[in-house]
């Protein structure tokens, strides 16, 4: 009588099976120290659907340019401001720095080159509805040495670093043969604490961090006394 022999597996053929089936991992197992979980295909994709963070502003910002060649033809003072040309609104810190570091610095500018900064939908002129009864904070450079307290303003400012910082309208730098100047534009002139508390931070943290002399007088001019006096007009207030 033929007895058939149950079909034996051999010992390659289970080493075999364990490689191609391995014990899954338990769900309390935790993955040892620098190991990546995950296949290889997987890690090396990048994410889809995944935007890259930006990080707003509280207000949206313009820069604005007057060249030297459109000012020369103006020389009456009603023509004041009508060469001022908007280059660019930015809302964000990533569009911020995208443009700083594509523009000329102050130092690189032509002389007669006025450069600005300010909140969106203020243009920077006298006659601009929310600048009409303020006036600004000025501090001068040797020619050339402005660029980085120019920086340091434009971040103090989109950053709401100053305080009473609703009452900022924006900045100003002034490129000219001698000196260099930078000018903080503010809404209310006539509320006189307010003014001094908003010029300390840029006097003391941005103006003055080993650009500038402490005794040197920092003023304050009234918009309303520089269309009506020009050069001659002088400072209300000081810091």
């Amino acid at each position: 009588m033929v007895v058939e022999d149950a079909p034996k597996t051999s010992a390659s053929e289970d080493q075999a099976k364990t490689e191609t089936n391995p014990k899954p991992r338990e769900e309390d197992d935790e993955p040892e120290e620098g190991e990546i979980v995950g296949d290889e295909e997987s890690a090396s994709k990048p994410s889809k659907g995944i935007a890259p963070q930006s990080h707003a502003l509280e207000h949206s910002w313009t820069f604005w340019f007057d060249s030297p060649a459109a000012k020369s033809a103006k020389t009456k003072q009603e023509d004041w401001g009508s060469s001022i040309r908007p280059i660019y609104t930015f809302s964000t810190v990533e569009e911020f720095w995208s443009i700083y570091n594509n523009i000329r610095h102050p130092s690189k500018l032509a002389l007669g080159t006025d450069f600005h900064c300010f909140k969106y939908k203020i243009e920077p002129k006298w006659e601009d509805p929310v600048c009409a009864n303020g006036g600004k904070w000025t501090v001068t450079f040797p020619k050339g040495k402005s660029d980085t307290s120019w920086l340091y303003t434009l971040l103090g400012m989109i950053g709401e670093q100053f305080d009473h910082g609703d009452e900022i309208c924006g900045a100003v730098v002034n490129v000219r043969n001698r000196q260099d100047k930078i000018s903080i534009w503010t809404k209310n002139a006539i509320n006189e604490a307010a003014q001094v508390i908003a010029a300390r931070l840029p006097v003391y943290h941005i103006f003055g961090r080993g650009f500038l002399d402490y005794n040197e007088t920092i003023g304050f001019i009234f918009h309303e006394d520089a269309m009506r006096q020009e050069r001659s007009a002088k400072n209300k207030y000081v810091a």
